[in-house]
């Protein structure tokens, strides 16, 4: 869920209200978002960098909004004061209009394109005003669309320019690296592609999107007619073409991977921020050639139609109403709604492109209408809940490692593939490992199959503490299983870790012959429990027992080999104790 930050008094001042803070969270929480947060940008820099990196920072007061991943049109500052001033019924939902031009503005692909990012779509706002808040907001809603729906510019980049600095017809390329010379946006001199790469591969922001064009043959770029560089998309814009406060006309291009995502993004921004343009709330449409010389006209700004059916919005939320209050609640969520007989038609605006299904619209009405407001009722399916048995147990059982002096760790269910096996001296193929496809990290590349690393891990980062340290976990490992129709299966486990001065192998055993005590387990081979020599390269040799349960091993206990102890950076001798607690289920 992307979350934004507002200044409070700009927002205070654009709703034309002033709010204590309580209020306006209240406010928030009936429009559907959460008050996160009240802080400042000095604070926020303060507990990110450190004090000395707060000096001479602002300290306005600001609000971080939760916004629902869907809803981009409240990514700003602009879009949400004009969600909110609608929703209050203090002003009329934005009526967006597209300028007709007959010598409009074009964009043109060739066919070099459909190597790496084949569409591109484009729009003009002209007469536009910006103030250092309304500019700072413009660029910032581009940042939040790149981290949203954007996917950090794999599916979409966003590039904004100066109109009056450039010439169309524009054209959409894709050239060979070294083909590419331009003067980058804040960069002193003309450098060519490859140097571009190298000189952000060390950039705090940047960086992060080389890899979208790196290994490719040809790089996206965009000219104007005079062949000035507008953008090496994804990565940059041109210097030429920079916005500036004195800015009047800005050309808006979007290339992409995904047309549809191109698209929602291009409406949504000519949308929010068409309101500072000379004529409010208009947009000029550009076309846009495909390399086989057919054309498209962009941005859309299509309003759409849904039709509802009242019974059946009032039974799928909870309330009895009459169409006429079901409309009104729709409009107050921007979507101007008419009753017609039993059913009603609701115009779906271009900024609402969350809409997609009948249930948005439910969902739209319950907001308007109020959660809180929804009566209670009985179930109509009758139905006795009560606790998972193995999750009753579970809980039974921390209770009790807890009061024999054990500390709960809580590790995390992703782990290396050296953890689950390199450092317990096993191949990571004889691992019954559920592997992850694309791991973003050496952390979190399999899921845990045992529950020991994860203690372990948690002991090496706490070898200040005085010993002994004494941990548990009782959590859900995962393994492989063809039996099972995912190809996996969970399984709950505890683990037990002693790490002292001596080895303490007496101690887990004790925990062991506690459990099986509460467990109702005797000390027997076939009807109960007992211990089996076992060997297990994770363990000392000769000191190692598979924990058996009527015939079945369930786990094992033991002392830690000393290279498993070396390979998780510990120097105190550990023992440890792991077993599957579902058969006592």
């Amino acid at each position: 869920m992307p979350t934004i930050s507002v200044k409070r008094d700009s927002l205070f001042t654009a709703l034309g209200k002033t709010y204590t803070d309580e209020e306006f969270e209240q406010l928030c929480f009936e429009f559907g978002l959460e008050l996160d947060e009240v802080t400042t940008e000095k604070q926020m820099l303060i507990k990110e960098q450190g004090d000395n990196a707060a000096a001479g920072v602002s300290e306005d007061i600001l609000y971080r909004i939760d916004i629902p991943a869907n809803r981009y049109d409240l990514l700003c500052l602009e879009g949400l004061v004009n969600g909110i001033l609608v929703f209050q019924g203090r002003k009329a939902p934005p009526e967006y209009k597209i300028k007709k031009y007959e010598d409009c503005f074009s964009l043109h692909l060739t066919p070099a394109t459909d190597q790496i990012r084949p569409y591109a779509v484009a729009a003009i706002l002209r007469g536009i005003k910006f103030t250092k808040e309304s500019y700072d907001s413009f660029i910032d809603l581009q940042d939040k669309l790149h981290q949203n729906i954007c996917r950090k510019r794999t599916l979409v980049a966003i590039g904004t320019h100066d109109l009056d600095a450039i010439q169309g017809p524009f054209v959409y390329d894709a050239l060979p690296p070294s083909e590419i010379k331009f003067k980058a946006l804040n960069q002193q001199k003309e450098m060519t592609a490859p140097e571009l790469m190298e000189l952000y591969s060390g950039h705090a922001q940047l960086k992060q999107y080389l890899g979208i064009i790196r290994d490719s043959p040809v790089y996206p770029v965009i000219k104007d007619k005079n062949g000035v560089v507008l953008s090496m998309p994804p990565i940059i814009n041109g210097d030429h073409s920079k916005i500036t406060l004195d800015t009047k006309n800005v050309f808006i291009e979007c290339t992409a991977t995904d047309l549809t995502k191109a698209t929602v993004v291009l409406d949504t921004i000519v949308c929010m921020f068409s309101e500072y343009c000379g004529n409010k709330y208009e947009v000029q449409q550009c076309k846009v050639f495909a390399p086989d010389g057919t054309y498209q006209l962009y941005p859309k700004l299509d309003y759409r139609e849904e039709v509802i059916n009242i019974d059946k919005a009032n039974r799928s939320i909870g309330i009895n109403k009459e169409g006429g209050e079901l409309a009104g609640l729709l409009s107050r969520m921007c979507l101007i709604t008419s009753v017609e007989g039993s059913e009603l038609r609701v115009r779906v605006p271009p900024t609402r492109h969350d809409v997609i299904h009948a249930c948005d619209l439910y969902e739209d009405i319950a907001i308007a209408y109020g959660y809180n407001r929804i009566e209670k009722r009985r179930a109509l399916v009758g139905a006795d809940a009560s606790q998972q048995p193995i999750n009753k147990l579970t809980e039974q059982l921390r209770q009790e490692c807890a009061q024999a002096g054990y500390t709960e760790g809580l590790t995390f269910t992703l782990c290396s593939r050296e953890d689950v096996a390199t450092k317990l001296g096993l191949k990571i193929e004889d691992v019954p490992a559920v592997h992850i496809s694309n791991p973003k990290t050496l952390e979190f590349q399999v899921v845990r199959t045992v529950l020991l690393p994860g203690l372990l891990k948690t002991l090496a980062a706490n070898k200040k503490m005085p010993l002994p340290l004494k941990l548990f976990e009782i959590s859900d490992v995962v393994l492989q299983d063809k039996k099972s129709e995912t190809g996996a299966r969970n399984e709950r486990r505890v683990c037990a870790v002693y790490c002292g001065k001596a080895a303490g192998f007496q101690f887990v055993h004790g925990l062991l012959d506690r459990l099986m005590a509460l467990l109702s387990q005797p000390w027997d081979s076939e009807a109960g429990y007992c211990l089996r020599q076992a060997e297990d390269p994770a363990y000392f040799p000769g000191r190692c027992a598979e924990v058996v349960l009527r015939g079945e091993a369930i786990g094992k206990i033991g002392v830690l080999h000393p290279t498993v102890l070396n390979a998780f950076e510990l120097t105190n001798p550990c023992s440890a104790l792991e077993i599957n607690i579902e058969p006592f289920v």
